[in-house]
């Protein structure tokens, strides 16, 4: 007599609808092929056809390459996933169905909302960050930095934020290079944070402080910016007015404002401590689409994975979901060496913060992520040797 269980039929499996192609829809798709391969038959709809490595675009203006780009369908492939090349128009929680914007209907057993938030300028007269196309936005400026048109500029950051490493990363840089080709130039960081990247605790905010001074840059923190006109910011409380030749600013993010899903404010979705949404039946979400404050693709992947371990276990898989608790690890890119910067996540602020020149060696890419880090290091390494061997040829 045979004792062992056998294997889930696919008739059997928990049919998982991931919608998205970000950060948190391929590591839950890639976490869902280690922890319930057996127990699940997973479908990933998504519009692009490529991933892109979003924090790298940061460094493209400065020509320090271009962000590294990845098909999606051999992502999705080697998951043991199916693509299908559409974006979610709307869902029916009580039918089990997500309807497409080209009109087709994909039955669920289980849903994950992984299709990240929408990035609206908040300025109509200041030039908007978008990690889409970096180098279109900003390579015509530091020419004019260079070429000594641009002698005041300001960084300002909105009340109501986007992940605020990157407005550091591109006063550090661009001030790095007015330096490096001795040309004028006064950078100011208009910023609501407390402190710069207070979000990562104090050792890191103070660091970070440090550099900013030596690099001849101005912070004002605690500050709200309007930019009533071009050239002009003003700055809330106090009613200081900056004059300035160029102003860039971080975006407002909105959540995606899915129909027939319960939201909360600004159109994200509400989730548990596990990714589940409440009152939607077994939909889960996880990413920039969450409700979550702090939006950042390394938070993404611990969101996705406390997703896909609750489905797995749903599924059957001898699996223990564990909750999310946000652990942040980020770098920052500076006119010199990277810091490597992390810290746990507390009501909102940071605790056992570090920083170092020197990474971690668990966490020395810009996402860190359980499985898709890994992952993508490994395509990397693959398409380095093909290189390599056919340089040799």
């Amino acid at each position: 007599m045979n004792n062992e269980t056998a294997a889930p039929t696919p008739a059997d499996r928990l049919r998982v609808l991931i919608a998205g192609g970000g950060v948190a829809a391929l590591e839950s798709a890639l976490a869902l092929a280690d922890l319930a391969p057996e127990h699940t038959e997973v479908t990933v709809l998504a519009p692009n056809a490529e991933f892109v490595y979003r924090p790298l675009t940061v460094r493209e203006p400065f020509a320090r390459g271009p962000a590294s780009r990845y098909p999606l369908a051999r992502i999705v492939r080697d998951a043991g996933a199916e693509l299908v090349c559409d974006s979610l128009a709307w869902v029916d929680p009580a039918a089990r169905i997500a309807h497409t914007r080209d009109g087709l209907e994909l039955h669920y057993d289980a849903l994950v909302l992984a299709i990240g938030a929408h990035a609206r300028p908040r300025f109509k007269h200041a030039l908007t960050i978008d990690d889409t196309r970096m180098d279109e936005l900003l390579h015509g400026l530091l020419q004019d930095v260079e070429g000594g048109y641009v002698r005041r500029l300001a960084f300002v950051s909105p009340g109501r934020m986007a992940w605020p490493l990157p407005i550091y990363e591109l006063a550090l840089m661009t001030a790095g290079r007015a330096f490096d080709t001795a040309s004028e130039l006064a950078v100011t960081i208009v910023t609501p944070e407390d402190s710069p990247l207070a979000i990562f605790g104090d050792a890191v905010s103070s660091e970070v402080s440090r550099l900013l001074r030596d690099a001849g840059i101005e912070v004002l923190t605690s500050a709200y910016p309007e930019v009533p006109r071009a050239g002009h910011v003003q700055v809330t409380p106090g009613g200081r007015l900056l004059e300035v030749d160029r102003i860039v600013a971080l975006p407002e993010l909105y959540g995606p404002e899915v129909r027939g899903i319960p939201l909360g404010e600004h159109g994200f979705v509400r989730v548990d401590t596990y990714g589940q949404v409440p009152d939607a039946g077994p939909v889960y979400a996880a990413g920039d689409a969450t409700q979550f404050a702090v939006k950042q693709g390394g938070l993404a992947a611990q969101q996705a994975d406390a997703v896909a371990e609750s489905i797995a276990a749903a599924a059957g898989a001898p699996v223990v979901p564990n909750p999310f608790h946000p652990e942040l690890h980020g770098v920052l890119f500076t006119d010199g060496k990277p810091r490597y910067l992390s810290a746990r996540i507390t009501g909102g602020a940071g605790f056992a913060s570090q920083i170092s020149d020197t990474p971690d060696p668990s966490y020395t890419a810009k996402i860190a992520a359980r499985y898709l880090t890994p992952y993508l290091e490994n395509l990397d390494r693959q398409s380095d040797g093909a290189s390599r061997e056919a340089a040799g040829r």
